[in-house]
């Protein structure tokens, strides 16, 4: 009977324990969690982690807007941290509570989207350029008139990656504007550009590092990283830098205001800001982060990748994608609902 007794209180407090050790809740973007950094929190923290994906920041906005979602943590592109925070849907952060926040790389710590980084921390940063399938198409890769204008080779064979700001800002660029302009006649010229070319798309999807590995896609509309991805599968694979202009953006975590799981948040958010396991991220995803000291981890093959190691030539035709006036972001919607039809 003792031995039962003892036994039942130590299963008791065995749940007790996990119990207090809890859980959290990722909203990401789908692909883009190390499942080597996750298994590392777990084993150190106890906590068990749950992600969520999503495919798009307008996704994830409309998601976490409609309450209810059971989330603790989101991770949006910066032109996105302003409308969270305006929303009240994300908390300033209790920097007492992150003691690797001055791991922070200084590029990354002051930025004008999240002053002082009191509403969010690093993930990866990236690009959005253009990719190509060098067996199919031979010429310049560093233009968006490879989907813009496609040549004959490519017609019908091209993805243009659904990410609303993404593609109607490099449109816009590619007409000689800037991201988020009001300019009506330079709205007017990549609406008519991006209406026009789009017979000559074959898809306009999510997912393309297997399918350009593989071949399917010979061309898209898409991220460094995940091109990255694909060329280690296949060399034939390249990533171009629109020389009209291509978008820098980084994605940062933010705790939501109505998180439950608010201490296990601050437990990851501290977690990811060492050197070591901000590299898992970038391994995995193969994207830069914005945690210094973590290239001394990052992978040999990405220290000299041409999809994250930006080409000095290209360097001044990227262009920090700002968060737009409520005016810029009326007619970039009104663009896209038309390109819809």
């Amino acid at each position: 009977m003792n031995r039962l007794i003892a036994a039942t209180a130590l299963l008791m407090t065995s749940a007790a324990l996990a119990n207090a050790e809890g859980v959290l809740n990722l909203y990401n973007w789908g692909n883009y969690t190390s499942p080597e950094m996750i298994a590392k929190f777990e084993a150190e923290t106890g906590i068990k982690v749950t992600i969520t994906d999503y495919d798009s920041n307008d996704t994830a906005l409309a998601k976490i807007e409609a309450g209810g979602h059971g989330f603790d943590l989101v991770v949006p592109s910066a032109n996105f941290i302003s409308i969270y925070r305006d929303k009240g849907l994300i908390a300033e952060l209790d920097l007492s509570k992150l003691a690797k926040h001055s791991n922070i790389a200084p590029e990354w710590a002051n930025v004008e989207w999240d002053a002082g980084r009191k509403f969010s921390v690093p993930w990866q940063w990236g690009t959005t350029g253009v990719a190509v399938n060098t067996s199919v198409y031979g010429g310049d890769i560093n233009t968006s008139s490879i989907w813009l204008d496609p040549p004959p080779e490519l017609v019908g064979k091209i993805n243009v990656t659904p990410e609303m700001n993404d593609v109607v800002n490099l449109a816009i660029m590619y007409v000689g504007g800037l991201p988020c302009t009001e300019d009506t006649a330079i709205l007017k010229k990549a609406r008519d550009v991006l209406v026009a070319a789009k017979p000559a798309w074959m898809s306009m999807d999510y997912g393309m590092e297997d399918k350009m590995a593989v071949g399917d896609v010979p061309a898209s509309v898409y991220w460094n990283g995940g091109i990255l991805r694909a060329r280690l599968i296949n060399p034939d694979v390249v990533y171009g830098y629109p020389r009209e202009g291509y978008i820098v953006w980084m994605d940062s975590v933010a705790l939501l205001s109505d998180a439950a799981n608010v201490d296990n948040a601050y437990k990851f958010l501290d977690f990811i800001m060492v050197p070591e396991h901000a590299a898992m991220i970038s391994a995995f995803a193969r994207y830069a982060n914005g945690i210094a000291g973590s290239d001394a981890f990052m992978p040999d093959d990405m220290k000299t990748a041409p999809e994250v190691v930006i080409p000095e030539e290209f360097k001044a035709a990227g262009h920090f994608l700002p968060t737009c006036s409520p005016k810029a972001q009326e007619y970039v919607t009104a663009i896209w609902t038309e390109l819809q039809k």
